[in-house]
């Protein structure tokens, strides 16, 4: 049974019949799970860097610190390389791991690659629960980050490609969506375990990443690959089924036709990475892929997600209250998010980004006045009133990133590169991100040791940067097909269609590889 209707637009005016059939729905929630697996990674590994028992067992230096006398500054408590590395070691992994599923996702399919995600999410989960040293513990980190470099290749890929383009951009937050449900799971989760007597609760919070773990593995299992990646690999009619399934329609000949095409001429690519990197007509989407996965970072909003529990005991706030603090931040990243779902496709992009940037900016600059003004050096708490101002403040910076620079930041890139560097543009485009996570999570504490509250107006000027670079170089891709971006956003954009000059050295194929905009090898 469909939801309901569509026309998918097509190349020259024509539309392709598509249907919001179940199969497309059940397919992208399950997919999606891998952003929830994602989710509680970054969630539970600040819980637990706040859990006593944690810290003793493994951090010594920093529970002496925290516990026995609170030596030193406020801002300084937390600052451990080691204690930032088992954070960080998770995004390192996934940087390394991307490279290996970009040729995956391209040789053995999306849906495959989810797998294989799933696989290395479930022995993490055992090494971190079973941990009984720090070697132990940051091997389980390892293998989750190689999870997350799985995971973060295939699954934007698989969602932009299995949904009709009007609500591409609403499914393929789902990826986000979950990432927050994933946070929100995992910072109730730490609330709860923190309770637990006997130093063990830290170990329930690691184990029960196993649930979103075994979710992912079985929905690779039981959904179907896209058309897109079928026919890439020579299934044709595995992939015309497909369509026709995922489409709820027999019409599917003419995006059946301009899929097979797009394949014949991608295959010819023959070095993707080299041409994405070399050819003129591939650098508006890489650049914009890249700076989105920088600012991304910059505007601090791992630093709060990571370290939340940390963050607001070092304001003074008591350890269930900071947990109870993270669970309110957490319920409000998933309802923000999904504002986005419902508007992306409405508003578009641009307008999203934009409007958050005026409110990201300047919930940062009040957050950095009230904690000049009132977190001292040695200060044991806010009054009331202030640290309520605080929690206000973080969220309405939270919601800002969670309805915009959250999921745009994944849904951009993954519906701009052609079929061709697709793979490449995602693998890049997750290879940066995680770079940029791992600096994150590697230097905040001891950003936030040297900085103080200046870390809050050093991230807001990066917001005031990323929404200036927004206005004038990030086009709108609401409701464009991705195998037409190049003809209707870059060769229509002030600076972009620049970069399209040189087309017609490369492109000798026919009408319709020109029309779409498919380049041939170097």
């Amino acid at each position: 049974m469909a939801g309901g209707g569509l026309a998918v637009a097509a190349a020259g005016g024509v539309e392709f019949e598509a249907k919001i059939t179940p199969i497309v729905i059940i397919s992208c929630i399950m997919a999606a799970t891998g952003g929830l697996m994602f989710g509680y990674d970054v969630g539970v590994s600040g819980g637990v860097t706040a859990m006593p028992d944690f810290l003793k067992k493994f951090f010594p230096v920093v529970y002496r610190k925290t516990e026995e006398g609170k030596l030193g500054s406020n801002y300084c408590k937390y600052d451990n390389q080691g204690l930032q590395l088992f954070t960080s070691s998770l995004y390192l992994a996934g940087l390394t791991a991307t490279f290996f599923a970009s040729y995956t996702t391209r040789r053995l399919g999306r849906r495959l690659t989810m797998l294989i995600a799933g696989v290395f999410f479930i022995f993490g989960v055992i090494f971190n629960a079973a941990a009984v040293n720090l070697a132990m513990l940051i091997v389980g980190r390892i293998l989750l980050g190689c999870g997350v470099g799985f995971a973060n290749q295939a699954v934007p890929v698989f969602l932009s490609e299995i949904a009709p383009t009007r609500i591409r951009g609403g499914l393929n937050i789902l990826f986000q969506l979950n990432v927050t449900i994933g946070i929100l799971f995992a910072n109730l989760v730490n609330y709860g375990t923190a309770k637990i007597e006997g130093g063990w609760g830290w170990r329930l919070s690691l184990g029960l990443a196993g649930i979103p773990a075994l979710m992912l593995t079985v929905g690779a299992l039981l959904v179907v690959d896209t058309p897109n990646s079928l026919i890439e690999r020579g299934k044709l009619e595995e992939g015309k089924a497909v369509l026709r399934k995922i489409r709820g329609t027999d019409n599917v000949e003419p995006e059946y036709l301009e899929l097979v095409e797009a394949s014949r001429i991608a295959k010819e690519v023959k070095h993707p990475f080299r041409n994405l990197l070399l050819l003129r007509k591939n650098r508006p989407p890489l650049i914009i892929s890249i700076a989105l996965q920088f600012f991304q970072q910059f505007t601090g909003i791992n630093a709060i997600m990571f370290y939340a529990p940390v963050l607001f005991s070092t304001l003074g706030f008591g350890n269930d209250a900071s947990l109870y603090s993270t669970v309110i931040t957490g319920a409000v990243n998933v309802l923000s998010t999904i504002v986005s779902i419902y508007s992306v496709d409405k508003l578009g992009r641009r307008i999203l980004l934009l409007e958050a940037g005026v409110q990201m900016f300047f919930a940062q600059v009040v957050i950095a006045i009230i904690l000049g003004i009132k977190v001292t050096e040695t200060s044991d708490n806010l009054s009331t009133g202030f640290a309520v101002l605080v929690v206000i403040m973080v969220c309405t910076f939270i919601s800002a990133f969670a309805w915009s620079w959250g999921p745009l930041g994944w849904l951009i890139p993954s519906e701009t590169f052609p079929l061709e560097t697709r793979s490449a543009g995602q693998s890049i485009t997750v290879c940066i991100n995680l770079v940029f996570t791992f600096v994150i999570a590697q230097a905040f504490l001891s950003m936030l040791c040297h900085f103080k509250f200046g870390i809050f107006l050093f991230f807001s000027g990066w917001v005031l940067i990323m929404s200036i670079f927004v206005w004038f170089l990030v086009p709108e891709t609401k409701n464009i097909p991705i195998e037409e971006m190049t003809e209707r956003v870059w060769k229509r954009h002030w600076l972009w269609k620049r970069f399209m000059d040189d087309d017609d050295e490369y492109v000798h194929h026919d009408d319709l590889a020109k029309k779409n905009g498919f380049v041939g090898p170097l």
